[in-house]
């Protein structure tokens, strides 16, 4: 077990308040593809920023729509990982864990969170684009249905570039991490706003900031970081959290 790890554990052990923000990393170690790996098959040569925005919804629904219904099944053939697991048990164990995730997947449901931030919405929920009427789709077909509210198109439940973040999510993220005495990123570039200021904020209310992430990130300076993939390093912490 790295120092580092203990390093974190101690200042787990002895946060009151404890603010997790995850990114695509954590959901790469489950096999789901980041914005920033290459697509797959008919989506080779597209760009996925290109196709998550409400003008290439408007241009072409019905192709946009499809892309998703491919990334949905991507996400629904993969399993969440260890580091989901563990993270969920951490959660369970600490009296006051707030997660805020960037990733739209519901790994972190699936792997037994039970309250989690979603700063961008989840691809499995589908509401209205005129109203944002929340519809529940069946069998998904190839063509967004309709609302029965409205009767304006049906879309993804994400949120899209140029799109602002929802403003529940917004203000309980932000609440959680000012009185946060540990904040930690796991799995994020640190490059898309506002998710990305998140730890500075928190380090201007004199948090602890710690980040799990393979590769150096755009986060500023942080208090300790652990270079290892959230998988291999969140089981490690738990177990050094829990003294086993």
């Amino acid at each position: 077990m790295s120092d580092t790890i203990r390093q974190l554990a101690e200042s787990l052990q002895q946060a009151e308040h404890v603010t997790v923000l995850t990114g695509s990393g954590i959901s790469a170690d489950s096999g789901v593809p980041t914005f920033r790996d290459p697509q797959e098959g008919l989506w080779a040569k597209y760009q996925p920023q290109d196709l998550a925005s409400p003008d290439a919804f408007l241009k072409d629904p019905d192709f946009v729509w499809q892309w998703y219904q491919w990334r949905r099944k991507k996400v629904l053939s993969v399993e969440p990982n260890p580091g989901h697991k563990a993270l969920a048990e951490l959660a369970h164990s600490h009296p006051s864990l707030t997660l805020v995730t960037q990733n739209v997947d519901g790994l972190h449901q699936r792997a037994g969170h039970e309250d989690v931030i979603e700063f961008h919405g989840n691809i499995h929920r589908n509401l209205c684009l005129d109203n944002g009427h929340m519809m529940r789709v069946e069998d998904y077909p190839d063509k967004p249905p309709r609302c029965r509210i409205c009767d304006s198109l049906v879309r993804p439940g994400v949120v899209w570039f140029g799109e602002s973040i929802p403003e529940t999510a917004l203000s309980r993220s932000l609440a959680a991490t000012r009185k946060a005495e540990l904040f930690i990123a796991i799995g994020t570039s640190a490059t898309v706003y506002p998710a990305a200021s998140l730890a500075d904020l928190a380090r201007e209310h004199g948090a602890t900031t710690a980040e799990i992430n393979p590769q150096t990130s755009d986060m500023n300076t942080v208090d300790i970081a652990i270079r290892a993939r959230a998988a291999e390093a969140l089981p490690a912490l738990l177990v050094a959290y829990q003294g086993r």
